[in-house]
């Protein structure tokens, strides 16, 4: 009885051990587990895809085309245009230039100052799939508007913006607005304010300029006019600009405009009417640079029609890829002097065209 009491107490024994050491083992097994998990979590972070910059590939935001004067007068005053991702800049009557500015997700407080629209601005407004923003026009984009069913706001008929009186300039160079006032606007008017627009061919990663044809881009001198001449220089990885060997600056923030990209297109240009105002032949195809980096290489450009997207190649035929980062466009009159030229280093020859 006692040897059978002792055999019981033994076997309970054992199956308590068996026990308590289930449930370390499940204990340790359940840590291991969320271990992994944990691991898991903190590599699938690790491995998140990077994403462009410039404009966010998950947003479908439209883009708005902003037109901004570029009288010499207005040029100190120029507010907001760093946060364009796109800026266009065209001739117009009177050897100026005009500039179109597009936006995306930016919350500007001030931009300007604005001005009327030229019918040639459109096509380009049309092909990022962008709400038209100017105050007035020339008759001929007043007519372009209306055939192309071109989507705009005209701060002549609508009241979302603001006038500078501190100025010292003429009443039609004060006008500004904010991103705030322009969507309070186009809200009101049921605009569609989504799009799939592709933009531009960005990267995310780093492109670099190559081939036989790639010579160094330092110093950029654009003289659309005696009068107007534009310039930029290379530094620290962007392109600062320079408005008749000035630099051209915010208002605001007092920084220098600067950009990542430049592409400069060759396109003819006619006098319409009396008054000096512009045809230029934007359809069709053309010459011109690609500047990023530091350097240049001779592209090509077709666009089929005024609202299709213009197609930017390399002479051997490959499409242009952009650095992540702003772009500014200029859009010169075809035998317009341009002058590239880039500092020398060793092995290197002096390059300017």
């Amino acid at each position: 009885m006692e040897n059978t009491l002792k055999n019981r107490k033994f076997i309970g024994l054992i199956v308590l051990l068996i026990i308590v050491g289930g449930v370390i083992v499940f204990e340790e097994q359940r840590r291991f587990s969320d271990e992994e998990e944990v691991v898991e979590e903190i590599e699938e972070e690790e491995i998140e895809e990077p994403k462009l910059q410039i404009i966010d590939q998950d947003s479908n935001r439209r883009a708005l085309a902003v037109m901004i004067n570029n009288h010499p007068r207005t040029i100190p005053h120029h507010a907001g245009i760093q946060d364009a991702f796109i800026v266009y800049e065209i001739i117009v009557e009177g050897s100026f230039t005009r500039l179109m500015a597009l936006y995306r997700e930016q919350a500007t407080p001030r931009i300007g100052s604005l001005r009327s629209a030229r019918h040639y601005f459109l096509d380009y407004a049309l092909e990022h799939d962008a709400v038209f923003i100017h105050f007035g026009g020339s008759p001929q984009s007043y007519t372009d508007i209306r055939s192309l069913g071109v989507n705009n706001l005209d701060f002549m008929s609508r009241s979302a913006f603001f006038r500078d009186n501190s100025l010292n300039v003429a009443l039609e160079h004060r006008a500004y607005s904010r991103m705030e006032l322009i969507y309070e606007e186009l809200t009101k008017m049921n605009m569609r304010l989504t799009s799939d627009n592709q933009y531009l061919n960005y990267q995310i990663e780093p492109v670099v300029l190559t081939g036989e044809n790639v010579f160094n881009a330092d110093q950029i001198e654009i003289v659309y006019s005696r009068s107007n001449r534009v310039g930029y220089q290379y530094h620290d990885g962007v392109y600062y600009r320079f408005y008749n060997g000035n630099k051209h600056s915010d208002a605001v923030s007092k920084e220098q405009y600067n950009f990542k990209n430049l592409l400069i297109k060759e396109v003819r240009n006619y006098l319409m009417g009396s008054g000096g105002r512009q045809e230029l032949d934007t359809v069709g195809s053309g010459k011109g640079y690609f500047l990023t980096d530091g350097k240049a290489k001779p592209i090509t450009w077709t666009k089929e029609s005024r609202s299709s997207k213009t197609v930017y190649r390399y002479e051997s035929g490959e499409e242009v890829a952009f650095n992540d980062g702003n772009t500014m466009i200029n859009v010169v009159p075809v035998n317009t002097t341009v002058n590239i030229t880039g500092e020398v280093n060793d092995n290197e020859e002096e390059n300017e065209v």
